[in-house]
């Protein structure tokens, strides 16, 4: 089919005849638009649902700032407990050191109760909170540096001033007991000859405990002729004690023993006629009357 247009022009009517690509145009443009359009609509459709990830995605980090800022403020309450608990802790400990500097009469060079001084520049910008807990923490190791060196110092003091105290003889070697044999020439007891008994003798119940009668370290444990089982202690100063007959023994040579400490129980070893304990006291390795070192008051 052909399509005949007259077209009114200067020099009268023109006859025009179009070829049949111009009516194939506007299916062209119509078909032109729609994909336009539909590439539009996927555009904005891809654009709007990058939109609704990186929406659902903010969401979630959100979710995950707001879940870290709990755990955080959870494990800033625990910390502060602990420091709390820590600073109750350091103050019966400087209470507790304050008591024995007393005690021992030191107060005037131990004092627990003065603040620490502490200083420098810090950069601290996380919140007041935080800021200060961290302000505490400082304060509070700068405590526990102070009072380690101060109770360092103050064990050492004490010990020096209670050493001669734990090193004085004095009392007896048993709790309960009588005195069977004292010091000096005697009838011996096996032969009848008069011979010199250079120590003391103590009877009572068999097994009994043998106690200490000074600090000291331990310089024999184990069998000796003529005492069986015997303990000697030095004391320092060229002092011994000596503690024969025993059953058995408590203690090993090297060993540090304290006044009072039990060191044996009581027997009939060696050249004896009962349970008792024989006590010697030794200066410079010669025996020497313990009679004096047994009745005198403790220090």
């Amino acid at each position: 089919m052909s399509v005949t247009v007259f077209v009114q022009g200067r020099n009268g009517v023109t006859r025009w005849q179009p070829s049949k690509r111009w009516f194939l145009l506007p299916i062209m443009i119509m078909v032109t638009g729609t994909a336009i359009y539909q590439y539009s609509a996927d555009r904005f459709a891809n654009q709007q649902a990058k939109v609704d990830k990186n929406q659902q995605l903010r969401e979630q980090q959100k979710q995950q700032v707001i879940e870290l800022k709990h755990a955080t403020e959870v494990q800033l309450a625990t910390l502060v407990t602990h420091v709390a608990k820590m600073q109750a802790k350091i103050t019966r400990l400087e209470a507790l050191g304050q008591q024995v500097a007393q005690n021992n009469l030191l107060d005037d060079q131990f004092d627990f109760n003065i603040e620490v001084g502490v200083g420098g520049y810090s950069e601290l910008g996380t919140g007041i909170e935080l800021s200060q807990l961290i302000s505490d923490m400082d304060k509070l190791a700068s405590r526990i540096d102070n009072n380690n060196l101060q109770l360092s110092l103050l064990e050492t003091v004490s010990t020096n001033l209670h050493i001669d105290e734990e090193r004085y003889i004095s009392g007896r070697p048993i709790d309960k007991g009588w005195l069977s044999s004292p010091y000096g020439l005697r009838n011996d007891p096996f032969n009848g000859r008069r011979t010199m008994h250079k120590g003391i003798d103590f009877a009572g119940r068999e097994g009994a405990a043998v106690t200490a009668t000074a600090a000291g370290v331990v310089t024999w444990s184990g069998s000796m002729f003529g005492y069986g089982e015997l303990v000697e202690i030095d004391h320092g100063n060229g002092l011994r004690t000596r503690y024969g007959h025993n059953k058995s023994l408590s203690v090993n040579v090297g060993d540090v023993v304290a006044k009072g400490e039990k060191i044996a129980n009581m027997g009939s070893t060696g050249r004896s006629t009962g349970p008792h304990v024989h006590y010697e006291v030794l200066r410079d390795g010669q025996q020497i009357d313990p009679q004096k070192f047994v009745y005198r008051k403790a220090s």
